[in-house]
Protein backbone atom coordinates (compact mmCIF):
# COMPACT_ATOMS: atom_id res chain seq x y z
CA UNK A 1 0.00 0.00 0.00
CA UNK A 2 1.42 3.48 -0.91
CA UNK A 3 2.04 6.44 1.92
CA UNK A 4 -0.67 8.85 1.73
CA UNK A 5 1.10 11.94 0.19
CA UNK A 6 2.32 14.79 2.24
CA UNK A 7 0.09 18.18 1.82
CA UNK A 8 2.23 21.19 0.86
CA UNK A 9 1.45 23.63 2.95
CA UNK A 10 3.24 27.26 3.19
CA UNK A 11 3.69 28.54 7.00
CA UNK A 12 4.16 32.64 6.88
CA UNK A 13 6.50 33.93 9.81
CA UNK A 14 4.41 36.88 10.59
CA UNK A 15 5.67 40.08 11.98
CA UNK A 16 9.48 39.52 12.51
CA UNK A 17 9.69 41.84 15.33
CA UNK A 18 7.42 39.37 17.46
CA UNK A 19 6.81 35.60 18.30
CA UNK A 20 6.45 34.47 14.65
CA UNK A 21 10.11 33.46 14.06
CA UNK A 22 10.35 32.20 17.37
CA UNK A 23 6.85 29.85 17.59
CA UNK A 24 7.94 28.92 13.61
CA UNK A 25 11.30 27.32 14.74
CA UNK A 26 9.90 26.16 18.14
CA UNK A 27 6.58 24.26 16.06
CA UNK A 28 8.72 23.06 13.21
CA UNK A 29 11.15 21.21 15.61
CA UNK A 30 8.21 20.03 17.54
CA UNK A 31 8.58 16.36 18.63
CA UNK A 32 4.94 16.07 17.21
CA UNK A 33 5.45 18.54 14.49
CA UNK A 34 1.98 17.42 12.00
CA UNK A 35 3.50 16.06 9.16
CA UNK A 36 3.61 17.70 5.81
CA UNK A 37 6.17 19.60 3.23
CA UNK A 38 6.19 23.35 5.48
CA UNK A 39 7.30 25.22 3.20
CA UNK A 40 8.01 28.97 5.07
CA UNK A 41 7.73 32.71 4.38
CA UNK A 42 10.07 34.58 5.85
CA UNK A 43 13.22 36.24 6.03
CA UNK A 44 16.64 34.65 5.71
CA UNK A 45 18.32 36.92 8.03
CA UNK A 46 15.42 37.43 10.41
CA UNK A 47 15.24 33.38 11.19
CA UNK A 48 18.66 32.84 11.92
CA UNK A 49 19.24 35.34 13.91
CA UNK A 50 16.01 33.95 15.76
CA UNK A 51 17.44 30.32 15.72
CA UNK A 52 20.94 32.08 17.01
CA UNK A 53 20.40 33.89 20.13
CA UNK A 54 17.28 31.85 21.08
CA UNK A 55 19.58 28.59 21.03
CA UNK A 56 16.81 26.76 18.69
CA UNK A 57 17.13 24.31 16.25
CA UNK A 58 17.73 26.34 12.68
CA UNK A 59 14.85 25.95 10.10
CA UNK A 60 16.74 23.14 7.74
CA UNK A 61 17.08 20.94 10.43
CA UNK A 62 12.97 20.42 10.68
CA UNK A 63 12.96 19.24 7.17
CA UNK A 64 11.36 22.30 5.38
CA UNK A 65 11.47 24.61 2.77
CA UNK A 66 12.42 28.92 2.81
CA UNK A 67 11.13 30.85 0.20
CA UNK A 68 13.30 34.03 1.67
CA UNK A 69 11.23 37.38 1.14
CA UNK A 70 14.72 39.18 2.00
CA UNK A 71 15.28 42.16 4.69
CA UNK A 72 17.54 42.38 7.82
CA UNK A 73 17.21 41.55 10.96
CA UNK A 74 14.67 43.66 13.05
CA UNK A 75 14.90 44.51 16.77
CA UNK A 76 12.15 42.32 18.73
CA UNK A 77 8.79 44.17 20.19
CA UNK A 78 9.47 46.85 17.62
CA UNK A 79 7.11 48.40 15.35
CA UNK A 80 8.51 49.14 11.77
CA UNK A 81 8.07 49.23 8.02
CA UNK A 82 10.97 47.04 7.50
CA UNK A 83 8.80 44.18 10.23
CA UNK A 84 5.98 45.33 8.10
CA UNK A 85 7.05 44.87 4.72
CA UNK A 86 8.36 41.44 5.54
CA UNK A 87 5.52 40.14 7.08
CA UNK A 88 3.06 41.17 4.36
CA UNK A 89 5.11 39.90 1.56
CA UNK A 90 5.38 36.48 3.25
CA UNK A 91 1.62 36.65 3.44
CA UNK A 92 1.42 37.68 -0.43
CA UNK A 93 3.27 35.65 -1.62
CA UNK A 94 1.90 32.42 -0.06
CA UNK A 95 -1.12 33.49 -0.66
CA UNK A 96 -0.68 33.87 -4.21
CA UNK A 97 1.16 30.34 -4.59
CA UNK A 98 -1.87 29.11 -2.88
CA UNK A 99 -4.22 30.40 -6.04
CA UNK A 100 -1.23 28.82 -8.28
CA UNK A 101 -2.15 26.02 -6.86
CA UNK A 102 1.77 25.54 -5.82
CA UNK A 103 0.20 25.13 -1.95
CA UNK A 104 -2.41 23.05 -0.66
CA UNK A 105 -3.31 26.01 2.31
CA UNK A 106 -1.41 28.20 4.75
CA UNK A 107 -0.81 28.74 8.26
CA UNK A 108 0.16 32.42 9.41
CA UNK A 109 1.68 33.72 12.62
CA UNK A 110 0.83 37.06 13.61
CA UNK A 111 1.19 40.32 12.21
CA UNK A 112 1.36 43.77 13.01
CA UNK A 113 -1.57 46.25 11.91
CA UNK A 114 0.91 49.12 12.61
CA UNK A 115 4.01 48.02 11.36
CA UNK A 116 1.76 47.07 7.96
CA UNK A 117 0.15 50.26 7.72
CA UNK A 118 4.10 51.81 8.23
CA UNK A 119 5.12 49.95 5.35
CA UNK A 120 1.90 50.79 2.70
CA UNK A 121 -0.11 48.02 3.29
CA UNK A 122 -3.36 49.15 4.42
CA UNK A 123 -5.11 46.50 5.51
CA UNK A 124 -6.53 45.94 9.27
CA UNK A 125 -5.19 42.41 9.17
CA UNK A 126 -4.64 39.52 7.50
CA UNK A 127 -8.34 38.36 6.39
CA UNK A 128 -8.95 41.58 4.73
CA UNK A 129 -5.22 40.94 2.63
CA UNK A 130 -6.02 37.57 1.77
CA UNK A 131 -9.29 38.24 0.35
CA UNK A 132 -7.34 41.48 -1.98
CA UNK A 133 -5.12 38.87 -2.65
CA UNK A 134 -7.43 36.36 -3.49
CA UNK A 135 -9.75 38.89 -5.18
CA UNK A 136 -12.74 37.97 -3.43
CA UNK A 137 -14.73 40.05 -0.74
CA UNK A 138 -16.86 36.92 0.10
CA UNK A 139 -14.91 35.69 2.81
CA UNK A 140 -15.39 35.52 6.77
CA UNK A 141 -13.63 34.72 9.95
CA UNK A 142 -14.35 31.99 11.74
CA UNK A 143 -12.51 30.62 15.25
CA UNK A 144 -12.42 27.29 15.88
CA UNK A 145 -11.79 25.83 19.54
CA UNK A 146 -13.02 23.97 22.26
CA UNK A 147 -16.46 22.56 21.34
CA UNK A 148 -17.58 25.91 19.50
CA UNK A 149 -16.97 27.86 16.48
CA UNK A 150 -17.46 31.20 16.33
CA UNK A 151 -17.50 33.16 12.68
CA UNK A 152 -17.79 37.10 13.18
CA UNK A 153 -20.70 39.07 11.19
CA UNK A 154 -17.94 41.82 11.58
CA UNK A 155 -14.39 42.19 11.68
CA UNK A 156 -11.66 44.35 13.03
CA UNK A 157 -14.44 47.35 12.96
CA UNK A 158 -14.67 49.97 15.82
CA UNK A 159 -17.88 48.89 17.89
CA UNK A 160 -19.06 52.39 17.11
CA UNK A 161 -19.21 51.48 13.25
CA UNK A 162 -20.55 47.98 13.96
CA UNK A 163 -24.50 48.92 13.78
CA UNK A 164 -24.77 50.32 10.80
CA UNK A 165 -22.20 47.22 9.71
CA UNK A 166 -24.82 44.54 10.40
CA UNK A 167 -27.04 44.52 8.21
CA UNK A 168 -29.68 41.82 6.48
CA UNK A 169 -27.15 40.91 3.57
CA UNK A 170 -24.15 40.61 5.85
CA UNK A 171 -26.19 38.47 7.86
CA UNK A 172 -27.38 36.39 4.52
CA UNK A 173 -23.61 36.11 3.33
CA UNK A 174 -21.87 35.22 6.51
CA UNK A 175 -24.58 32.87 7.19
CA UNK A 176 -24.43 31.14 3.91
CA UNK A 177 -20.71 30.70 4.40
CA UNK A 178 -21.10 29.00 7.85
CA UNK A 179 -23.14 26.62 6.31
CA UNK A 180 -21.30 25.62 3.68
CA UNK A 181 -17.76 25.14 6.00
CA UNK A 182 -19.62 23.43 8.87
CA UNK A 183 -19.22 19.93 7.63
CA UNK A 184 -15.22 20.61 7.41
CA UNK A 185 -15.43 21.05 10.88
CA UNK A 186 -16.90 18.29 12.00
CA UNK A 187 -20.33 19.07 11.94
CA UNK A 188 -23.02 16.34 9.90
CA UNK A 189 -23.73 17.67 6.62
CA UNK A 190 -27.21 16.36 7.40
CA UNK A 191 -27.39 18.35 10.57
CA UNK A 192 -25.79 21.82 10.67
CA UNK A 193 -27.44 23.89 13.22
CA UNK A 194 -26.55 27.30 13.31
CA UNK A 195 -27.04 30.18 15.84
CA UNK A 196 -26.80 33.99 15.57
CA UNK A 197 -25.82 35.89 18.54
CA UNK A 198 -27.93 39.11 19.43
CA UNK A 199 -26.42 43.39 18.86
CA UNK A 200 -27.29 44.11 21.62
CA UNK A 201 -27.70 43.38 25.65
CA UNK A 202 -30.37 40.65 26.13
CA UNK A 203 -30.53 40.65 22.35
CA UNK A 204 -32.46 44.30 22.51
CA UNK A 205 -35.42 42.64 24.99
CA UNK A 206 -37.73 42.90 22.93
CA UNK A 207 -36.91 46.42 21.51
CA UNK A 208 -36.26 48.23 24.90
CA UNK A 209 -32.55 48.02 24.62
CA UNK A 210 -31.96 48.49 21.13
CA UNK A 211 -34.16 47.85 17.84
CA UNK A 212 -31.93 46.22 15.36
CA UNK A 213 -33.12 42.51 16.28
CA UNK A 214 -36.37 43.47 15.10
CA UNK A 215 -35.65 45.68 12.44
CA UNK A 216 -32.34 43.11 11.14
CA UNK A 217 -32.12 40.11 11.91
CA UNK A 218 -35.95 38.55 11.37
CA UNK A 219 -35.95 39.38 7.12
CA UNK A 220 -32.25 37.97 7.04
CA UNK A 221 -32.90 34.68 8.97
CA UNK A 222 -36.31 34.42 7.20
CA UNK A 223 -33.78 34.57 3.80
CA UNK A 224 -31.84 31.91 5.39
CA UNK A 225 -34.70 29.28 6.23
CA UNK A 226 -36.15 29.98 2.95
CA UNK A 227 -32.58 28.87 1.59
CA UNK A 228 -32.53 25.59 3.35
CA UNK A 229 -30.25 26.70 6.50
CA UNK A 230 -31.18 25.95 9.85
CA UNK A 231 -30.47 29.12 11.72
CA UNK A 232 -31.93 30.21 15.03
CA UNK A 233 -31.52 33.67 16.80
CA UNK A 234 -31.06 36.28 17.70
CA UNK A 235 -30.17 35.06 21.11
CA UNK A 236 -28.81 37.45 24.01
CA UNK A 237 -24.74 36.79 23.79
CA UNK A 238 -24.20 36.51 26.91
CA UNK A 239 -26.06 33.02 27.40
CA UNK A 240 -25.36 31.79 24.21
CA UNK A 241 -22.48 30.39 23.92
CA UNK A 242 -22.84 28.31 27.17
CA UNK A 243 -25.12 26.87 25.00
CA UNK A 244 -22.97 26.26 22.30
CA UNK A 245 -20.29 25.20 24.24
CA UNK A 246 -22.78 22.49 25.15
CA UNK A 247 -23.71 21.32 21.67
CA UNK A 248 -26.85 22.92 21.48
CA UNK A 249 -25.19 24.65 18.10
CA UNK A 250 -22.74 23.69 15.55
CA UNK A 251 -21.72 27.29 14.98
CA UNK A 252 -22.13 31.03 16.38
CA UNK A 253 -22.38 34.06 14.31
CA UNK A 254 -21.42 36.87 16.81
CA UNK A 255 -22.12 40.28 15.82
CA UNK A 256 -18.29 41.76 16.52
CA UNK A 257 -15.20 41.06 17.41
CA UNK A 258 -15.10 40.99 21.04
CA UNK A 259 -18.47 39.22 21.70
CA UNK A 260 -17.09 36.31 19.84
CA UNK A 261 -13.28 35.89 20.54
CA UNK A 262 -13.87 36.57 24.52
CA UNK A 263 -15.89 33.16 24.27
CA UNK A 264 -13.11 31.72 22.40
CA UNK A 265 -10.10 32.38 24.13
CA UNK A 266 -11.80 31.76 27.41
CA UNK A 267 -12.58 28.37 26.55
CA UNK A 268 -9.37 27.62 24.63
CA UNK A 269 -6.40 30.07 24.31
CA UNK A 270 -3.75 28.61 22.90
CA UNK A 271 -5.78 25.95 21.47
CA UNK A 272 -8.21 27.76 19.20
CA UNK A 273 -7.70 28.20 15.36
CA UNK A 274 -8.37 31.44 13.23
CA UNK A 275 -9.77 30.19 9.94
CA UNK A 276 -10.65 32.61 6.83
CA UNK A 277 -13.83 30.72 5.36
CA UNK A 278 -15.03 31.61 1.78
CA UNK A 279 -10.86 31.58 0.09
CA UNK A 280 -10.60 29.71 -2.66
CA UNK A 281 -7.63 27.76 -0.60
CA UNK A 282 -7.08 26.66 2.92
CA UNK A 283 -6.42 29.05 5.42
CA UNK A 284 -5.46 28.90 9.11
CA UNK A 285 -3.87 30.52 11.66
CA UNK A 286 -3.61 31.41 15.58
CA UNK A 287 -5.26 32.57 18.04
CA UNK A 288 -3.41 35.58 19.11
CA UNK A 289 -1.18 38.57 18.78
CA UNK A 290 2.28 39.21 17.89
CA UNK A 291 3.47 39.05 21.54
CA UNK A 292 6.04 42.40 21.67
CA UNK A 293 6.46 42.10 25.21
CA UNK A 294 8.21 38.56 25.16
CA UNK A 295 9.69 38.59 21.49
CA UNK A 296 12.86 37.48 21.73
CA UNK A 297 13.18 36.02 24.98
CA UNK A 298 12.29 32.56 24.25
CA UNK A 299 8.70 32.74 26.45
CA UNK A 300 6.77 32.32 23.50
CA UNK A 301 4.52 29.47 23.21
CA UNK A 302 4.15 27.26 20.01
CA UNK A 303 0.57 25.42 21.01
CA UNK A 304 -1.64 27.42 19.04
CA UNK A 305 0.80 27.35 16.03
CA UNK A 306 1.00 23.59 16.22
CA UNK A 307 -3.15 23.69 16.58
CA UNK A 308 -3.31 25.87 13.55
CA UNK A 309 -0.67 23.32 11.33
CA UNK A 310 -2.48 20.65 11.99
CA UNK A 311 -6.28 21.59 11.32
CA UNK A 312 -4.41 22.63 8.01
CA UNK A 313 -2.76 19.21 7.42
CA UNK A 314 -6.38 18.00 7.97
CA UNK A 315 -8.57 20.04 5.72
CA UNK A 316 -5.82 19.50 3.22
CA UNK A 317 -5.99 15.45 3.31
Amino acid sequence: MSATPRPRLGLTVGDPAGIGPEIVLKALAHREAPVAEWIVYGSRAVLDASSSWLKLPPLERSGATLIDVGGEVVPPGAVSSEAGRQAAQAVIRAAEDSLKGDLAGLVTAPLNKEAMHEAGFDYPGHTELLAHVAKTPNVAMMFVGGKIRVALLTIHAPLKDVPRLVTEEEIVRVGTLVHEALPKFGASRERRKIAIAGLNPHAGENGHIGTEEQEVFPKALARLRASGIDIEGPFPGDTLFVRAARGDFDGVIACYHDQGLIPVKLLAFGEAVNVTIGLPFIRTSVDHGTGFDIAGKGKADEGSLLAAMRLAVQLAS
